[in-house]
């Protein structure tokens, strides 16, 4: 399942994310969006977990927790809309 952290702190990193989902299960991988131009964190991230027991484990438990003094949101990922071309 892939999941989404929002109200990041600018200092919450990858590795952090990773470490604070891996009580509930495996982590297969953490992203961390940062804005291209400016090279700063946007406040978001996703973590991807194979185990969608474990995955919603994690999102009712993070869900409102502070993380970096931040009350972060915790919930499964929507697929993006598509998004016209023109």
């Amino acid at each position: 399942m892939n999941i989404f952290i929002g109200n990041l702190s600018s200092q919450t990193s990858e590795q952090q994310l990773s470490d604070l989902f891996s009580p509930f299960g495996i982590v297969r991988s953490t992203k961390v969006i940062y804005d291209n131009f400016t090279g700063r964190s946007k406040g978001f991230a996703f973590v991807e977990m194979p185990d969608e027991g474990a995955a919603e484990r994690a999102i009712r438990n993070l869900n409102n927790t502070v993380v970096d003094t931040q009350k972060i949101v915790v919930n499964e990922a929507k697929p993006r809309p598509e998004r016209s071309r023109y």
